[in-house]
């Protein structure tokens, strides 16, 4: 996976986490779903390609166009810390 791709796929997940903690009450199946978007996400955040990733984003090596708000440092925070 390139890192283009890997960042559209957390974003993707992100979505997917950020949309179900919305959700009240929260079926089963989306509960599911969103549990796994959020453990892919922890084990990325922080991790050495979280960290490439953003080094590169607050250098301008990515496209400008492209969807990066798994790379600000408060938005994955949020979705793990606060209180849904």
């Amino acid at each position: 996976m390139t890192q283009i791709e890997r960042i559209r796929h957390m974003e993707e997940l992100y979505d997917l986490a950020t949309e179900a903690m919305k959700e009240q009450p929260m079926s089963a199946s989306t509960h599911a779903k969103a549990q796994e978007a959020m453990a892919e996400l922890a084990a990325y955040y922080g991790s050495d390609e979280w960290k490439q990733d953003f080094a590169d984003d607050e250098a301008g090596l990515l496209p400008k166009d492209l969807k990066r708000g798994v790379l600000s440092e408060d938005g994955l925070w949020n979705l793990f810390t606060i209180d849904k």
